[in-house]
Parts: C-alpha cells; structure tokens; sequence
C-alpha cells in the first residue's frame, strides 16, 4: 500500500527544516522549533501541515517579514542544489506557505520570493491569498509572469489564477466574471512546455463549468489558427463540455454534429456484481453515415438513501465509422474500494454516450461482501 501523501511532511522533515535554517541563521532556535512543529504534526493531513509549519516557524523566526523572508530563502538555496522541482520537494510547501501568512503587506519582497520559490514546488495555493487582497498589483504580476523564462513560473500565472483549483479558495469574482483570466491564457495557450499547456486546459476546464459557451467562442476563435500546441490546450480544456455532451464542442473537435446509428445494444456481463470484481460492457451499433463519434460510458451510482443521486461519466474511445459500418466494442470496469467514492448496494444503472447522447442503458445490482 502507498504511503499517505501527508508524510512527505512527516517527523524526518520537520527536523530536515530545521537543520537547513539553523545552517543559514546561528540563532535559530531549531530545538525549540521542532519540539513546537511536532506537537501537532500528525493530527494533521498534508495542505495542513504545510500551513502549520509555516506558523510555528514564524514563531522562532525575526519579527521583521523582510529580515524571515531572507532566511527562508537562504535556506532554500539548499534545496534547489538538490536538483528538485515543481512539486518534487515538499519542504519548500512551509516557506511558500510563510509567504501567503505574513507577507501580504509586502508585495514586491513576496513576489519576488514567490518567484524563487514556485520552481522548488509551486506557490499556486499561496498567490491567491494575494490575488483576494490586492487584485490589481497581482494580477499585474502575474501578466508578467507569463512570459517568464522559467516554465514554472509561467505555471503560477494560469494556475494561481484558476477559478476553481482544487485544495484552494475558490475565486468567486473570477468564477463570476473569467474576463481577466483570458488574457494570461491567451499568453501560455501555445507554450512549449507540457506543464504550462496542462495548466492552460485546467483553468479553461474551471471556466467552461460556469460559462460554457464563453469558453466555446473563445476556443473556436483559437482554433482559426491554432498551433499543435494550442490545438493540445483545446481538447484537453472542453474535455468536461464534452462528457456533458454540449453539441457545440464536437465540431469544434472535429467530431460529427450529429448522431446517425441504428439498432444499438449494450450488454453487461453481470446482473448481480460483488464489490471488487469486474463489469465488462458490450456495445455494438450499426453506422447510418460516415461520422467521427466520441464514445463515452456513465455510471448511475447508488446513494445512502438507495436512489441513484450520483453519476461519473469515464472515458471510453473515439470512434470513426463508415457508412454501414457495425461496431462491436467491449470494456472492462472493476468497482473496487477507492478513497473518493462510497459504494452502496443496490440497483446501478450504466448509459453508454455518444456525443454525450444516451444511446443505450442497462443496469445490474451491486452487492457488498
């Protein structure tokens, strides 16, 4: 079994911290730094631990921010001789965290910090507490950031400005009104580096939620001239308006407008299923016309209450068909224990999707060992 996330800041770490700060600055209290980190520490999951390392560092440190900020960032040289980055090296998470705590009132002294700290892990979480403050400093920043050198810092500026990023305050104004997103999107959409595009397709993924069709006319206006990088950004941002079944995205992805099949049949292998074990579909259609097809499936789950309250959409493949062409596909789906969803027993219902258009339906009964 993998070992919790959270213990990438675990004991060892804590005292690694404070060996790599004692090693800068003499008059560390690093003992006194520990005992203090530890006394929580394995209460906590691993966003909070980051935050409560960043405040009991604050308590041993100087007063003055500019002076603290100074020793963190000596002490950070450290671990950018050990050759980490992005998210490789979680104990720069505490001193990106310090940054958003104390130093809101600082905006060049933080920015700067940011800068140099992003590459060790990433400072996403910590910008946003900047961007809720002072709006219009930040969101100059970050304009400025990308069009860095630093693939990670071009990063910061999409991903600290997503509306809805996981882990982080959402940024509610932003969710209302996107318009000042677009113009960093439009800067990174064709960046050369996976990192930065995966980021692009993430805040367009966010924005597309709220305002579909914005993200639409945004997209097709790219797609005029879009690069193989930009082209990448697209795809992978309107993936949720895909599984949706927005008819306006398939075109734009090269996809049939319409659906044009006859005699579709789906089978599942199983009418009772045990949790652990193995559905496997069988989907077969017959092709009216030439068309290219996104073929998707979804799950009706059960809910505590025995109604089906929650569906997921998985994806299956995509398809291009001739005229008369029949179609004959299977896949395999275990249902088996996951951290993120709950299983009930009960009747479950499966949907198989083209274009986002319920074709075919059938349903089996799960059962609990």
């Amino acid at each position: 079994m993998a070992e919790p996330l959270k213990n990438k800041l675990n004991t060892a770490a804590v005292h690694e911290l404070g060996s790599l700060i004692d090693s800068v600055w003499p008059d560390f209290a690093m003992t006194d730094f520990i005992e203090t980190a530890l006394l929580k520490l394995d209460e906590l999951e691993l966003k909070a631990r980051a935050d409560y390392l960043a405040r009991s560092l604050h308590v041993y440190l100087p007063d003055d921010y500019v002076d603290a900020i100074a020793i963190l960032l000596q002490a950070s040289e450290y671990l950018r001789e050990e050759q980490f980055s992005g998210w490789e090296h979680y104990l720069a998470w505490p001193l990106i965290d310090y940054v958003a705590l104390y130093g809101i009132n600082h905006l060049h002294v933080s920015f700067t910090a940011l800068e140099k700290l992003t590459p060790l892990f990433t400072g996403e979480f910590a910008i946003r507490f900047f961007l809720l403050a002072h709006f219009q400093e930040t969101y100059a920043q970050m304009l400025k950031w990308a069009e860095h050198d630093d693939e990670h810092i071009r990063r910061l500026a999409s991903e600290g400005i997503r509306p809805r990023l996981p882990w982080a305050p959402q940024l509610t104004d932003l969710r209302d009104d996107p318009t000042p997103i677009w113009p960093i999107l439009e800067k990174l959409k064709g960046d050369h580096s996976l990192y930065v595009r995966r980021s692009v397709a993430n805040n367009i993924n966010d924005i597309s939620k709220d305002h579909p069709q914005t993200v639409i006319d945004i997209c097709s206006e790219w797609e005029k001239s879009a690069s193989q990088n930009t082209n990448w950004v697209i795809r992978h941002g309107l993936r949720s308006l895909v599984k949706q079944g927005n008819a306006d995205v398939y075109p734009l992805l090269g996809f049939s407008q319409s659906v044009d099949i006859e005699q579709p049949l789906l089978r599942l292998s199983h009418a009772r299923l045990l949790l652990g074990q193995t559905l496997v579909l069988d989907f077969g259609f017959l092709s009216k016309q030439t068309q290219s097809l996104v073929l998707d499936y979804r799950i009706r789950f059960v809910g505590a209450a025995g109604k089906m309250t929650r569906e997921k959409v998985f994806k299956w493949k995509n398809i291009h068909l001739a005229e008369g062409e029949y179609l004959q596909m299977q896949k395999r789906h275990t249902l088996q224990k996951i951290s993120t969803r709950k299983y009930y027993p009960g009747i479950h219902e499966v949907e198989c999707l083209l274009n986002g258009q319920c074709i075919a339906r059938a349903s089996f009964e799960l059962l609990m060992p």
